[in-house]
């Protein structure tokens, strides 16, 4: 798809650092290096410029083209990895905002140009997505392994399958008067049953797929001091909750987002669940019993032995049963 503007935006993350970096394609990408830089680099080799603005510097740095066809959008692009000042990168988008035929991209704009140009197909799109929002090392190779085109693959041979066999039953259609030399029939049953065997395996999967991209929950749940709150404080390896040796400290749900071995855990620590007379704590209670009906895992602590033990199996789970650590880890707290 051919596009007739040029858009410009930061590519890199907003606010005070050392490198941003902002993006221009479309067809006046090389024409607005040329404007700021005053010389247009070879493409896939960076040039160190002063950019101006006009007769004025606003700053030194790396200037890189891509050519079209051959750029993440596939269009020719232009990168400026300038100093990462907020003044800095606004003089250099103000510059370009001035320049006919240049506007400010939409939101995910450089990446449905991607995929316009089939640089990019949806679930590669999604993957980087997923990439980009990843925060721990199990999410980030599952984004990475679909933005490289996993499922793309997969589908990519589904279809050569499915087109196989959409064939072969036309041949017979169209050649019904004559005598067809080969029953294409067990070819055509072996495809399909084999695309939906593998396409079922796909499915079967997908919830766990689903819960590293959103990530788990986990509530934990008992009676007034009981531990929950030290063994939220244990797990998150900082004084999250405060704890104290009086019952009912805990008057709200308190979430603490987690990297656990790789794994994205929300972990609550509700109110210990108990009838009061007192006011805040009852809506603490209830509070509680609300985030119970949500879709998250529950462990539920009945004493403090039982705390304790659970915090030294999280610890050293090998005293449990000679197993991979993160197996047992995961179903401690699952």
């Amino acid at each position: 798809m051919e596009n007739t503007d040029t858009i410009f935006a930061l590519a890199s993350a907003r606010g005070r650092a050392g490198v941003a970096v902002i993006r221009v394609s479309g067809p006046q990408a090389f024409s607005a290096v040329f404007n700021l830089a005053g010389v247009v680099p070879e493409p896939r080799k960076t040039s160190l410029r002063t950019i101006y603005d006009g007769e004025e510097p606003l700053d030194q740095g790396l200037v890189i083209t891509f050519e079209k066809g051959a750029s993440f959008t596939g269009e020719d692009v232009a990168e400026f990895h300038l100093h990462g000042g907020v003044a800095v990168v606004q003089s250099v988008l103000a510059t370009l905002s001035k320049m006919d035929g240049l506007r400010s991209a939409t939101a995910g704009e450089f990446t449905r140009r991607a995929l316009e140009n089939d640089r990019l197909d949806l679930p590669q799109v999604e993957g980087l997505a997923d990439l980009i929002d990843a925060e721990t090392e199990a999410q980030r190779k599952q984004a990475l392994k679909v933005m490289r085109g996993s499922l793309s693959e997969k589908c990519e041979e589904w279809r050569v399958k499915l087109i196989r066999a959409m064939a072969l039953l036309e041949a017979v259609i169209d050649f019904s008067d004559e005598d067809v030399p080969v029953d294409v029939h067990p070819e055509v049953i072996d495809l399909v049953t084999e695309v939906l065997a593998e396409i079922s395996h796909e499915i079967s999967g997908s919830r766990a797929s689903e819960r590293i991209r959103e990530g788990f929950e986990v509530a934990l749940v008992g009676k007034p001091n009981i531990g929950k709150s030290t063994l939220l404080n244990a797990v998150a390896g900082r004084d999250v909750a405060i704890t104290s040796e009086i019952a009912g400290t805990t008057r709200d749900v308190i979430e603490v987002r987690l990297d656990l071995e790789g794994l994205p855990v929300t972990m609550l620590d509700l109110a210990g669940i108990r009838r009061s007379d007192d006011q805040i704590e009852a809506l603490g209670v209830e509070r509680a019993n609300l985030a119970q009906n949500r879709r998250i895992s529950v462990c539920f602590l009945w004493s403090r032995k039982v705390t304790w033990l659970i915090w030294k199996l999280y610890q050293k789970p090998e005293i449990l049963l000679r197993k991979e650590k993160v197996t047992w880890r995961m179903a401690l707290v699952f």
